[in-house]
């Protein structure tokens, strides 16, 4: 604790975010570039070392926030880096993408702004690179077992590195033409650019781990082979699986799914198009979903031109301040947030009809309506109560040349057979089912990430992936040293 009273002596500072003009132009990160390590250092002063820290628990990863808050404080680069990569394979895209369960859990969060975690996490993550500090660890010796993983999302990329560096022969399976999953395809470059992934795979491939991209497990190879030819295979596909809207008009033209066009506006950055086929441009934009997702199909209308940009949210529109009756502290409480994305359509006024931003709260889809051509033009909204049940009087019509679907996952798709193939059970939800040791119904076969726990944050994932690299690594050796910072059954902290 390098300053005992710096948490009453230094306000909470953000990482600054760079103007909304100029970030709407590009696909560059959102923040200004350099701004964050000149105030970082007394930021990491505001942490008081509590003697009972509850973001250790608020993070499933078990991060020693305290432990890097201090060294970062006294600028001692190298050892925060060790402390923080001793808990967390890429704290980088932690970072960047996390929700920071941690700030709600910070006990200075009891009554003041909490300590900025989150971007402390970052700042260290980048030093390390720019420094050298976060060098390839390949194992000292092999083991002689091999481990297939299928999916590179974090959960799949995290389990491949900790089997690695514990002496194992690793390959990661990807269906997709590069390796990274949603934070390739899905995650958009404004929230964390690729280069960021990229160099976290160079260090695997420098380690020892095995990639196979564009090949679709269960479908380019069979998943009952590719279990006879590995020791123990991971299942870390996501939960790809996306929810339906079952409502009049559903099937018009122009109505898609959200995971359907992120994944085209990333591969006009990577180069792959000049333009996206489904390209917001011009056009009247809706988004059915108040999520995450549903704020990157925002971020990312708003950079292709769109006319304008609404985005539905079926809950009521939130407090700014936690209701300590419903959700006291610890918890991670469900606030009024202003993400970079509701910022920009906040300022550049990309939905004049809203209630705050570009979001339309407490708003359900009654149906959609199309012109003579079978496209959309149309979305018919009702307000709902408190229970979702409509309130009378208040229907209403949205233009709508573009709806984007951002409703959430159910489990991992099975389209391509993986699931019948390896003879998994499934929970009700569709779900991979598991035991309290990560395995499935198959012998030698665990599952990891959202395919098996339901779609969740990524330092969630991560932590899974540790977690099961220590039951596969146990199930291959009769013991292991690998950290398992979760159980398949442990949840984030609620009332």
């Amino acid at each position: 604790m390098a300053d005992p009273k710096g948490f009453l002596t230094t306000p909470r500072q953000d990482w600054p975010r760079r103007p909304v003009e100029e970030r709407v132009g590009d696909w560059d990160e959102v923040y200004v570039p350099g701004a964050l390590l000149p105030i970082i250092s007394r930021q990491a002063d505001r942490c008081m070392d509590c003697g009972i820290p509850f973001c250790h628990d608020a993070c499933p990863l078990g991060n020693l926030i305290p432990e890097w808050n201090d060294l970062v404080s006294r600028e001692d680069w190298r050892a925060a880096a060790d402390r923080l990569h001793a808990t967390n394979n890429f704290p980088e895209f932690t970072g960047r993408l996390c929700p920071a369960p941690c700030e709600a859990g910070c006990v200075l969060a009891i009554n003041q702004p909490a300590v900025t975690i989150k971007n402390v996490e970052c700042a260290v993550a980048d030093r390390a690179w720019a420094d050298g500090f976060a060098p390839p660890r390949p194992p000292d010796r092999l083991s002689g077992r091999t481990v297939a993983v299928i999916g590179s999302g974090p959960a799949g990329l995290a389990a491949a590195q900790q089997l690695t560096r514990a002496g194992h022969t690793v390959a990661v399976f990807e269906k997709d033409d590069r390796i990274g999953g949603l934070m390739r395809y899905g995650i958009p470059a404004f929230k964390m650019e690729k280069h960021h992934l990229e160099r976290r795979i160079e260090q695997m491939r420098a380690e020892g781990t095995k990639f196979r991209a564009s090949t679709a497990v269960g479908r380019d190879i069979g998943a009952a082979e590719l279990r006879s030819r590995y020791d123990a295979v991971v299942v870390a596909t996501g939960a790809t699986a996306w929810r339906e809207l079952p409502v009049p008009g559903r099937e018009l033209a122009g109505i898609e799914q959200a995971m359907a066009y992120l994944p085209l506006a990333n591969r006009v950055c990577e180069g792959d198009l000049e333009s996206s086929p489904m390209s917001a441009a011009g056009k009247h934009v809706v988004i059915v979903g108040g999520g995450d997702t549903g704020a990157d199909c925002l971020g990312t209308a708003v950079r292709e031109g769109a006319a304008s940009v609404t985005q539905l949210d079926i809950y009521a529109l939130p407090d700014t301040e936690r209701d300590d009756d419903a959700e006291p502290w610890p918890t991670y409480p469900k606030v009024y947030r202003l993400s970079a994305a509701h910022e920009e359509a906040r300022d550049l006024r990309t939905a004049p009809a809203a209630d705050a931003d570009a979001r339309l709260f407490a708003a359900s889809t009654l149906r959609f309506t199309g012109d003579e051509a079978g496209h959309v033009r149309w979305l018919r909204l009702v307000e709902v109560d408190a229970r979702r049940g409509p309130v009378p009087g208040t229907e209403r019509i949205l233009p709508a040349d573009l709806v984007l679907l951002a409703l959430g996952f159910s489990g991992p798709d099975r389209a391509d057979g993986l699931v019948e193939q390896l003879g998994l059970d499934l929970e009700p939800r569709g779900t991979v089912r598991r035991d309290a040791g990560f395995a499935t119904s198959a012998p030698g076969v665990f599952a990891a990430g959202d395919a098996a726990r339901g779609q969740s944050l990524v330092v969630w994932a991560i932590a899974e992936g540790r977690a099961v690299a220590a039951a596969v690594d146990r199930y291959l050796t009769g013991s292991s040293r690998l950290p398992a910072p979760i159980s398949p059954y442990d949840r984030p902290m609620a009332v």
